[in-house]
């Protein structure tokens, strides 16, 4: 990482030298000046303390001045699913789960392992199986279910990792952990790292994009999930709404000419470079630089989110919602169109995913929403040539129960959360293709090979981006903090 540069300095103005004689030329006595210098210093020394990032050289290209290891990948798109999706319902196929349904789960198989509060108390836990046929896929032979048919059809380009696993039994500290490294909200999210650490390809948006499905209900997700935490407020993801606007008050109010907007600017700018050389606070950088960001976006975001200039075969490729803003398809496109404008780190976000009751109705619908634009944007990028170095993430923040949540009724059957073990993939971006990584026990509820820590994880997406997960840190009260914490190691055994 380069060195921290020592903190802009105002430099003294002729009118400011002293004089010679016992009195400072504006009027302030010995006394006075040598107070105000000392709490100057010590102002000086706690911002630094305060706020780290103050110390910083400007990383506009990002505080790495090469990637510690050849990176694989140049860009992320992360489609995260919200909820936890029932692995033994989509990629880890358990036939004994359908062979003993209805019996009980072996305490062999538990191991005294803790429940939710929402089926800890029940008197039965009876073995539920998936509801859907598995077939394998591809010459890989990959098991996938059959409500993610279009899925199945690029077997061949995913890493399918089976042996997930998390500490957390809870929505909101687990999808947290997934999207920051800690359970406990606070730390800067995983794409504000690598514009943290990689800087931006493109001046005229945003490094770090967030898109989220429109109307869906389930867990909420809160802004803190794509923030910035202790890293300086420029690397935090910048959401993209499903409407004319995709980010708020870029157009000119009525009767304000692009003109006006510029020198506003331009005494805005003024203003804040008197008050920067005046504290020394770096924010103020940040300020500047992005009211000037959102200045470029006002040409720059119609032109990478309108869709005028697709051909219809591929809008064809993502399915019929794809024109419909804030559907899952039309966030996938979008995803596409601002990877290949240079956007380091694009977030999808899709809710809906815990099914406590109802898990055969709720996993079709939620695979008629994402199973085609998911697959759509594996084919789009790879078509494109851009797959290669474009590392694309499928998966939720844990898995679901072999047991039946409440009564085992049919298909009416509910599943509760299960931290022990889930699944996830990955496409491109140097991650190897047509395997499946990883093994659960026969019952699905234990990892039994290759366990995969939400840390090992974000190392290795680190790590195929060229960053060594030890090495990016950012100190903050005294300690360097990184994404991984203190532990976490990359799964070579993934990378192409």
């Amino acid at each position: 990482m380069m060195k921290p540069s020592p903190n802009a300095e105002a430099k003294p103005q002729p009118s400011q030298a002293l004089c010679t004689g016992p009195t400072p030329a504006w009027g302030l006595s010995r006394r006075q000046l040598l107070n105000r210098f000392a709490m100057g210093l010590g102002g000086i020394a706690l911002a630094d303390l305060m706020k780290p990032a103050a110390s910083l050289a400007s990383p506009e290209s990002g505080v790495l001045p090469v990637t510690h290891v050849p990176a694989k990948a140049k860009r992320v798109i992360y489609l995260f699913q919200s909820g936890g999706p029932s692995h033994l319902d989509s990629f880890d196929y358990k036939p004994i789960l359908n062979e003993r349904q209805g019996e009980q789960l072996p305490d062999s198989v538990r191991q005294g392992q803790r429940l939710t509060g929402m089926s800890g108390n029940q008197s039965s836990l009876p073995l539920a199986g998936s509801p859907f046929k598995f077939t394998q896929h591809g010459q890989s032979g990959a098991w996938i279910s059959e409500i993610l048919p279009h899925t199945a059809g690029i077997a061949d380009d995913l890493c399918i990792l089976r042996s997930l696993h998390t500490e957390a039994i809870n929505h909101d500290p687990a999808i947290t952990f997934l999207q920051t490294g800690a359970q406990i909200s606070g730390r800067p999210s995983i794409g504000a790292w690598l514009s943290y650490g990689l800087g931006s390809d493109n001046e005229n948006l945003p490094s770090f994009v967030v898109l989220i499905t429109k109307d869906k209900g389930g867990q909420p997700l809160y802004s803190r999930l794509w923030g910035s935490g202790f890293l300086p407020s420029r690397y935090q993801g910048v959401q993209f709404r499903p409407d004319a606007d995709p980010v708020l008050y870029l157009t000119n109010p009525t009767g304000v000419s692009d003109r006006s907007r510029r020198l506003m600017l331009d005494r805005l700018r003024e203003l804040h470079q008197i008050e920067r050389e005046r504290t020394g606070d770096a924010e103020i950088d940040t300020r500047i630089a992005q009211y000037e960001m959102s200045y470029r976006m006002q040409s720059s975001i119609p032109e990478a989110t309108g869709l005028d200039d697709e051909p219809q075969h591929v809008l064809d490729l993502y399915g019929p919602d794809v024109k419909k803003p804030g559907t899952f398809a039309y966030n996938c496109l979008q995803a596409r169109r601002l990877a290949e404008r240079g956007v380091k780190f694009v977030q999808l976000y899709h809710q809906g995913w815990d099914h406590h009751g109802g898990v055969k109705g709720g996993m079709s619908r939620q695979c008629q929403e994402t199973d085609q634009p998911s697959a759509a944007l594996v084919r789009d990028l790879k078509q494109r040539g851009m797959l290669e170095d474009t590392l694309v993430v499928w998966g939720g923040e844990f898995g679901r129960t072999n047991y039946s949540q409440g009564k085992l009724d049919g298909d009416s059957f509910g599943r509760d959360h299960h931290p022990r073990c889930f699944s996830m993939w990955m496409a491109g971006g140097g991650a190897k293709p047509g395997i499946s990584y990883g093994q659960t026990c026969d019952f699905g509820y234990n990892v039994a090979e290759n366990g995969i820590h939400v840390h090992d994880l974000h190392a290795t997406m680190l790590h195929l981006l060229g960053i060594d997960h030890e090495q990016l840190t950012f100190k903050f009260q005294g300690r360097r903090f990184r994404l991984t914490d203190v532990h976490g190691h990359v799964v070579k055994d993934i990378v192409a």
